[in-house]
């Protein structure tokens, strides 16, 4: 009788035992079956025009004398102030910066060549930042004018390039995201009935950084804005 009821013991436990691995399996197949998943990503792009520009007008002399080089600099700026104003640059979109002067002199290992030149070198720069961006260009081309007055304009130095900048990227942000996640839904669509699967939930979602560039290197006025987005897709059967 003993030897009954330790077989029905061992036979209920290896039941309870079977029926635990059957329920693991069926979990693992259940999870599997969720954890299928696609991965895509959506790029939303467009070219827009700058809103912003950026112009140094930089003017170089020198001599020997430092107060008259100030004078000098002083007479020049309002040359160049008023050649800005009288073409419909804003006064409050016109900056004089503080004139730089370089001493010769000062570098005690000058050659003699040096010390026969002018001992001081000063620099002025004069910035327009303006949202009138046409306008401005419109009137690069024209600074040559100032030639007249005996003013030469350094153009194209390092650090003093003209400066286009797009700074609505809010305003289109909203659209441009919406744009990237459907053409992501899009390729997701594709890869689903591909595979004869049905595109579930979303998994997870990333929103990539905007960056900003300029469309080529001869029309830095016209800039192109992209965004891409990367979303995860679960796939059911």
């Amino acid at each position: 009788m003993k030897n009954y009821r330790l077989e029905a013991l061992l036979l209920a436990v290896g039941l309870i035992i079977a029926g635990f691995f059957v329920y693991l399996g069926f979990a693992d197949v259940a999870s599997a079956s969720r954890d299928r998943h696609v991965s895509v990503r959506g790029l939303a792009e467009r070219e827009v025009q700058a809103d912003h520009v950026i112009w140094p007008l930089v003017y170089k002399t020198s001599g020997n004398d430092m107060q008259t080089l100030y004078t000098q600099i002083r007479t020049v700026n309002g040359q160049i102030i008023s050649f800005l104003q009288k073409n419909g640059i804003a006064a409050k979109d016109i900056t004089a910066g503080a004139p730089q002067m370089q001493d010769l002199y000062a570098d005690r290992y000058a050659s003699s060549d040096v010390k026969k030149r002018d001992r001081y070198n000063v620099t002025s720069i004069i910035t327009v930042s303006s949202g009138d961006v046409e306008r401005v260009r419109n009137l690069i081309p024209r600074v040559g004018e100032l030639l007249q007055q005996g003013i030469v304009i350094s153009a194209n130095e390092y650090g003093t390039e003209v400066q286009y900048e797009f700074r609505s990227l809010n305003k289109v942000k909203p659209a441009m995201i919406e744009e990237a996640t459907r053409n992501a839904r899009e390729a997701a669509d594709k890869f689903a009935k591909d595979s004869e699967s049905k595109l579930g939930k979303i998994k997870t979602a990333q929103q990539g950084l905007f960056s900003i560039e300029n469309r080529d290197q001869y029309t830095p006025h016209i800039k192109t804005v992209r965004v891409v987005t990367s979303i995860d897709y679960y796939l059911e059967s």
